[in-house]
């Protein structure tokens, strides 16, 4: 297995130029300099919306649709058909062209989710097989002088009960029996690894873990915020590589006083914050302006933070119209056939630029620029969900800044059509 899995590394890092740098700090100058990155979401944890085409081939001819994550794909068909479906597209959905892309485009670091299932399958459906991929990718930027923040998306029993967590449940089981203590196991052999000091010239940063549900009947708090200390502990057993903690949907700032100097001298700590208006039936129904003013008016909630805080996702999309996106057979709120809500408007051609009007370009790229401009202004920087889609346009930052819709990031700074500031 060792054998197989080196020729594995080696052939996807043909473009690496470059062996591990010893360094002496982090190579990135976290509080100075802009993050304004890409996430390389749908990779090494599936979710449908993203890849729709593994699900809709996985559940031809069955009498249920009952493959909606990565965890049923797996407990579903079996490891063998399974680890082949997964290979094909561990290799393919990412390569050093998209990273040189990314690169290209003028961003400066990509986020990287990862399933504990790379590392530790036991007592699952899940396959491994998805770790090599990550030092791939640590090589590839590398190569391109692009930084990473490893990002641990899924945890055992879920975090979130959403399929980007690997697992759709409505009752997430992060917290029943041991299913914590397997998760920090898991994060100590990636900080041992990645947390090193050889790995700092590339890996800016280790996150926790990815939304864990930490609002009205959510997980505990308390119990999260030991597992955050605990994390946070056994990368300081390796090095100060800064760690990353989701606020669990709260607001930035409720974590003041929490990990820092003067909580037992907590260093280097990075808050990461989510921002969407499009899961929820006020927000879905808001006209272009209205989802700008809501930019700005909104700006505060992630804003007086006592750590480093940067908008982890975000994207530009003004509909929920993707196909999967609330979760596979779910529908939409936009055209009413997600369960509770009311019909807006007609789904169907938002996933065509094609079939964009000039006016909903232009309204889309406002909306972006006012993002960044407040993203910016009030945090360390963002990074913009997804870099690639298979079919969503609204989400795919590949195809709206071929299309001239992202705004160009050119020396370090975004170039802004509407003017930076212009909105707020």
């Amino acid at each position: 297995m060792l054998i197989k899995e080196l020729f594995i590394v080696l052939s996807l890092c043909a473009a690496a130029l470059t062996a591990p740098i010893e360094k002496r700090g982090v190579d990135f100058r976290w509080g100075d300099e802009k993050i304004r990155g890409v996430n390389i979401g749908g990779w090494l944890v599936l979710e449908p919306w993203i890849t729709p085409s593994i699900f809709d081939a996985a559940n031809r001819n069955r009498q249920q649709q009952d493959i909606v994550d990565e965890y049923t794909l797996c407990e579903k068909l079996g490891q063998d058909s399974a680890l082949k479906i997964l290979q094909k597209h561990w290799t393919s959905w990412v390569t050093w062209h998209d990273f040189n892309k990314i690169k290209q485009s003028g961003f400066n670091v990509v986020r990287i989710p990862v399933g504990y299932w790379a590392y530790d399958s036991s007592r699952s459906p899940y396959v491994e097989g998805a770790k090599v991929y990550v030092d791939a990718a640590i090589d590839w930027a590398r190569s391109l002088d692009l930084k990473i923040i490893l990002d641990l998306h899924g945890a055992p029993g879920s975090q979130n009960g959403y399929d980007n967590s690997g697992q759709r449940t409505d009752t997430p089981q992060w917290q029943v029996g041991d299913n914590v203590k397997r998760t920090l196991t898991v994060l100590k052999i990636m900080s041992q690894k990645y947390a090193k000091t050889q790995y700092q010239d590339v890996v800016i940063g280790i996150q926790l873990l990815n939304e864990p549900a930490l609002y009205k009947n959510g997980l505990s708090l308390d119990v999260t915020k030991q597992f955050y200390r605990d994390g946070y502990g056994q990368v300081r057993e390796v090095s100060d590589t800064p760690v990353v903690l989701h606020d669990g949907f709260r607001r930035p700032n409720e974590w003041n006083a929490f990990l820092t100097p003067s909580d037992k001298n907590a260093q280097n700590i990075v808050i990461d914050h989510h921002e969407y208006q499009i899961f929820d039936d006020n927000l879905i129904r808001m006209t272009p302006l209205q989802h700008r003013q809501h930019v700005c008016s909104s700006s505060e909630y992630y804003n007086g933070a006592d750590k480093w805080t940067f908008v982890g996702e975000w994207t530009g999309a003004m509909t929920d119209c993707t196909k999967y996106l609330n979760g596979l057979g779910r529908g939409a709120r936009y055209d009413g056939t997600f369960g509770g809500s009311s019909r807006i408007g007609d789904c169907g051609w938002q996933d065509d630029l094609g079939r964009w009007p000039q006016s909903y370009k232009d309204d889309t790229r406002r909306y972006i620029e006012a993002q960044i401009a407040a993203y910016e202004s009030k945090t360390q920087g963002w990074f913009w969900w997804n870099f690639k889609t298979e079919s969503s346009a609204e989400w795919d930052a590949f195809r709206l800044i071929d299309a001239g819709i992202f705004p160009s990031i050119k020396n370090g700074k975004v170039d802004y059509k509407y003017g930076q500031g212009a909105i707020c």
